[in-house]
C-alpha cells in the first residue's frame, strides 16, 4: 500500500473508534448495523472507496491541470496581447512625433515662403509705385509741353492779330501791293 492509501486508513479506524462512548450508554453496539453511526462510517468509506476506485482524485487532479494549463496559456496571451499592444502604442507614438515634426517643417516652410512672397510684393509695390512715379511725371511733362506749346501758339496768334491790326492801320494801298508782289517773287524763286 502507498503511503496515502495508509493515511487514509488509519484516519478510517480514528473515526470507527469514535463510537466508543456509544457503546458505554447501553445502546445498541457500535459495531452493529442497527447503528445508525456505523452505517454512516460504513456508507462514507465505502463512497471515499469508490471515488479512489474510479479515480476521481485522478480526473479532478486532471481537471484541475487542465484549468491551470489553459489560466497560464491565457496569461501567456494576454502577455503577449499586451506586448503587441505596447508595441503598436510605441509605433503610435512615434508616428505621431514624425506627424507632429512635419506639420511644424510645414508650418516653418509655409512662414519662409509667405515672408518670400511678402518681400517679393513689397518690390513688386516699389516697382509699381515708381512706375506709376514715372508715368506721372511723363504726363506732367507733356502738360508741360502742350500747356507751353498752348501759350506759344496762342502769343503767335495774338502777335499776329496785334500785327495785322498795325499793319492795317499803317499801311497804304500802294505799299499793300508792293508786299504782295514782293511775296510773289519770292515764293516763285522758291519753287523754281
Amino acid at each position: 500500500m502507498t503511503r496515502m492509501k495508509i493515511a487514509r486508513f488509519g484516519v478510517l479506524l480514528a473515526a470507527l473508534s469514535v463510537g466508543g462512548p456509544a457503546l458505554a450508554g447501553g445502546e445498541e453496539p457500535f459495531f452493529s448495523l442497527y447503528n445508525s453511526e456505523f452505517v454512516v462510517v460504513i456508507a462514507t468509506v465505502l463512497f471515499v472507496a469508490l471515488l479512489i476506485y474510479l479515480k476521481v482524485p485522478a480526473m479532478i487532479n486532471k481537471m484541475l491541470d487542465a484549468r491551470a494549463d489553459r489560466i497560464r496559456e491565457e496569461l501567456d496571451e494576454a502577455r503577449r496581447l499586451r506586448e503587441e499592444a505596447q508595441g503598436i502604442l510605441a509605433s503610435y507614438e512615434r508616428k505621431q512625433k514624425e506627424v507632429k515634426e512635419h506639420a511644424e517643417g510645414i508650418v516653418t516652410h509655409a512662414r519662409q515662403e509667405a515672408a518670400a512672397a511678402a518681400a517679393r510684393a513689397k518690390e513688386d509695390l516699389k516697382e509699381s509705385i515708381a512706375r506709376r512715379l514715372q508715368a506721372a511725371e511723363e504726363q506732367i511733362a507733356s502738360a508741360e509741353a502742350s500747356a507751353v506749346k498752348e501759350v506759344r501758339d496762342t502769343a503767335v496768334a495774338v502777335a499776329i492779330d496785334a500785327a495785322r491790326e498795325v499793319i492795317a492801320k499803317r499801311m497804304t494801298a500802294k505799299d499793300g501791293n508792293a508786299l504782295i508782289d514782293q511775296a510773289i517773287d519770292e515764293v516763285g524763286r522758291k519753287l523754281h
